[in-house]
């Protein structure tokens, strides 16, 4: 199987060198990194085992041509470039396989290169780039698989196969569009509650917005969990979240809040994807993580006084409307 991965940040990297190390014939689209990856590889630094794979490196698509995979790790604040990165690499037999956070990606996708080539992935692992060509894998792993708008395929089965033959665990959904709702269960809360920091944090509770206070520091997993004020407030959001799954007829339990705190609390000081995103001064992922679910509340008619408010502290604090 021959495979490109869009997008080498650490999700990108850290699932393209797992792939390359089971011997998967693996391609990388590099851009800053491109450099130091061919010279030295990709590092993983991982509590499994630290390990080093050496990917074919690529600066433009057209070079990479066509592949039985794509897997686009790619920020969704880039997804305006698809249409230029992914036509060399897509035959009539590709799957594209989106592993990004949020909704609306496959969608996006699809109107390329048609809904049968689509496929999603929800990515449930702690990890970051620290440097160029460097990843350190703190916790988890799993990726749950899934056709856009289809039942699981017999490729659906084969690539989970893959990853699970490359050390990662991972499971066929039968319905993706679930899958993406029980993730942002999790992503709503800690990505936006850690870039809101503490005064973003009280204008989420008090339903009102302060632009000149939403300046303090931002907070980290543990800290969200260890104050009760904050661990209420993530609470809220995630009940927020279940009521419109269930709205939708997705049929997620309550108690998923309780098991996605649970597994949080392994994290430590985890840093959210969001949150360092912030941290560097680049544009949010608001639209599919904050927005789009926002506006599926009010279609299905579902109250979100919490995350309404929380997706009013993101834009006011979003690098890309300064």
């Amino acid at each position: 199987m021959k495979i490109a991965i869009i997008g080498c940040g650490a999700l990108g990297s850290f699932y393209g060198a797992k792939l390359c190390r089971a011997g998967l014939e693996t391609h990388f689209l590099l851009r800053s990194d491109f450099d130091v990856v061919r010279r030295h590889g990709v590092h993983v630094r991982s509590p499994e085992g630290d390990f080093c794979v050496r990917p074919k490196c690529h600066r433009e698509p057209d070079s990479i041509g066509v592949c039985d995979l794509v897997i686009i790790g790619l920020k969704t604040t880039a997804n305006d470039q698809f249409a230029r990165l992914l036509p060399p690499l897509v035959g009539e037999r590709t799957a594209v396989l989106t592993l990004q956070n949020g909704l609306g990606n496959e969608a996006q996708l699809a109107v390329i290169f048609g809904a049968e080539q689509i496929l999603g992935g929800l990515c449930f692992v702690c990890l970051n780039r620290v440097a160029p060509g460097v990843v350190e894998h703190i916790a988890h792993g799993q990726i749950i698989l899934g056709e856009y708008q289809r039942w699981p395929e017999p490729r659906t089965h084969d690539i989970a196969g893959r990853f699970r033959h490359a050390g990662v665990p991972c499971k066929v959904t039968d319905n993706l569009k679930r899958a993406h709702w029980e993730k942002l269960v999790w992503n709503i809360p800690f990505n936006g509650l850690g870039v809101a920091g503490v005064a973003g944090c009280d204008a989420v509770m008090r339903g009102r917005i302060d632009r000149a206070a939403l300046s303090s520091g931002c907070l980290t997993t543990d800290i969200l969990l260890r104050d009760p004020r904050w661990l209420s407030l993530v609470r809220e959001l995630m009940g927020e979240v279940i009521a419109v799954t269930n709205a939708l007829g997705l049929k997620v339990p309550v108690s998923a809040a309780e098991k996605q705190i649970t597994k949080t609390l392994t994290m430590g000081a985890y840093r959210a994807s969001t949150l360092i995103d912030f941290e560097r001064g680049q544009p949010l992922e608001i639209d599919g993580l904050f927005l789009e679910p926002l506006r599926a509340a009010r279609r299905a008619g579902v109250k979100t006084p919490r995350l309404a408010a929380l997706c009013g502290v993101l834009a006011q604090l979003n690098p890309a409307a300064k």
